[in-house]
């Protein structure tokens, strides 16, 4: 639509009128389960909240509330807003593919200042706690409960469901990390690329949340996620990714992975649960989108569970060379046994390593796996997904994993590696001649632990004999299920 030229243009909410340079926006007078514009005054105090708050990024964009008149008497209220040209929207410029990297380094220049003096309190951060994350979701699954079966998939929904709850329930100190780091602010809460305009002299970011404060309120990363999970809708994942990354570098702020997934996903859902409204309002086009959209909050869900993989298997089997390719691969941490055990009992001069005594005495092996473990349940609450090289030859020490994974809910991997003696004692025997290896291990110790080692059922079995380290790598990351494709 061309400056100049009328129109009307109806969202779930709200009616906009463009006249000449002008646009004018209505409240329908309409009830969801997150708002009550029923009522003339209310629509009034919401025209001008949205106009107070949407000033903080678009000051000259916002002009103000007119009244509407019918015979001399005031019906209802409008916001005043300048018009801006449509080709300028981002949403438009990312369709036409064209390169976006100058626009979203501004964007993320302008999101990055402005979260920094944006408002913080301990309501607002309240905002950020699990059990707020739950609550907003909660309400979210609540909305979207009538179009379960009719336009949403109820068993894509039943899945979304579980995974939320799960990986809430292992991320507290994840949530209070980032609150007390101060990542939690008085936000944008709806940062979509079609209300974002590239212009001359800069980007406007327009319609913030303003019917909500507590759907303004959260951390950083629940903000900028939502433009993320746009430009991927948009079939710009690229972009999505720039943006992420442009983002983080100017706000000096490294987001968890994870936590980036979580939030992907539920600006996803939330706007699925959109689309269904306007399905019910009479938008037919919108049910393939609220489809689409369910999918995509079940995708990054999926990716935002936090691995501990256990990576084992006997000396000489390759389990350090495998866990250090697959911790590069994906950047994820990768915490080694014998590396911790040097940190905890240092070897003394003369000290001669041995299966069973001294520092691999059964006690002392016991203590450095309760700190492997320990270790690991940190990250992983804090959704960092952690990689554990060891032998794993004790059941014991699997079935303690198992329940660290159980308790931050996280996915348990376990893969075992194994290769023909000869290969093994070859490899050792070159390690221990260069001496550039923390293992101390020897041919005796491979054998002594063979023959102590605990079956390993549940364990997936990766061959090193004939692979090359490479093929090796890339088989545990077919396992992982990211063989395609690398985490943000």
């Amino acid at each position: 639509m061309e400056i100049g030229e009328t129109g009307v243009v109806e969202t779930h909410i709200s009616i906009l009128c463009f006249v000449a340079d002008r646009v004018y926006k209505l409240r329908k007078a309409l009830q969801f389960g997150f708002l009550d514009f029923r009522q003339s005054t209310t629509r009034q105090q919401d025209c001008e909240r949205e106009v107070a708050l949407n000033r903080r990024l678009a000051p000259d964009v916002y002009l103000g509330v007119a009244e509407v008149h019918l015979n001399g008497e005031v019906i209802d209220h409008m916001v005043v807003m300048r018009r801006l040209p449509s080709e300028c929207r981002l949403a438009v410029i990312a369709r036409r593919g064209d390169d976006l990297g100058d626009w979203l380094e501004k964007v993320a220049q302008v999101m990055a200042t402005f979260h920094r003096g944006a408002l913080r309190s301990l309501e607002i951060s309240r905002a950020a706690t699990g059990t707020a994350l739950q609550a907003n979701w909660d309400a979210n699954f609540s909305d979207a409960e009538p179009f379960l079966g009719t336009i949403l998939d109820a068993a894509v929904d039943e899945e979304i469901r579980s995974l939320v709850s799960r990986w809430i329930d292992g991320r507290h100190s994840l949530f209070e990390a980032r609150i007390a780091s101060g990542r939690v602010c008085d936000g944008h809460g709806d940062l979509q690329a079609e209300d974002i305009f590239c212009l001359d002299d800069g980007v406007r970011i327009l319609d913030c949340v303003e019917f909500s404060d507590r759907l303004r309120y959260g951390d950083v990363c629940a903000d900028v996620a939502f433009l993320a999970m746009d430009l991927e809708r948009l079939g710009r994942a690229d972009a999505s990714k720039q943006f992420l990354d442009d983002y983080q570098e100017l706000a000096e702020d490294q987001f968890p992975t994870t936590l980036v997934h979580h939030y992907v996903a539920l600006r996803a859902y939330i706007r699925a649960k959109v689309a269904c409204l306007r399905v019910e309002q009479g938008h037919e086009d919108s049910r393939t989108e609220a489809r689409q959209l369910h999918l995509l909050a079940l995708d990054h869900l999926c990716r935002a569970e936090a691995r501990l993989v256990l990576i084992g298997g006997l000396p000489g089997s390759g389990k350090s060379t495998v866990a250090a390719g697959v911790a590069q691969a994906l950047g994820w941490s990768i915490l080694r046994s014998d590396e911790v055990r040097r940190e905890m009992f240092r070897p003394e001069e003369g000290d001669t390593p041995g299966f069973g005594s001294g520092r691999y005495a059964p006690g002392v092996t016991a203590l450095v796996y309760a700190e492997l473990l320990t270790r690991a349940e940190k990250q992983l609450m804090r959704g960092e997904s952690v990689i554990l090289d060891a032998s794993w030859i004790d059941a014991r020490w699997r079935d303690a994993a198992r329940d660290v994974a159980s308790r931050t809910g996280s996915d348990l991997v376990e893969l075992c590696c194994v290769v023909r003696p000869d290969i093994a004692e070859s490899r050792i025997a070159q390690r221990l001649a260069e001496g550039l290896d923390v293992s101390e291990a020897t041919p005796g110790v491979r054998v002594a632990m063979g023959e102590a080692m605990d079956s390993w059922l549940s364990s997936r079995t990766i061959d090193t004999t004939e692979a090359p380290e490479a093929e090796s790598i890339a088989r545990v990351l077919d396992v992982l299920g990211v063989g395609e494709r690398r985490d943000r």
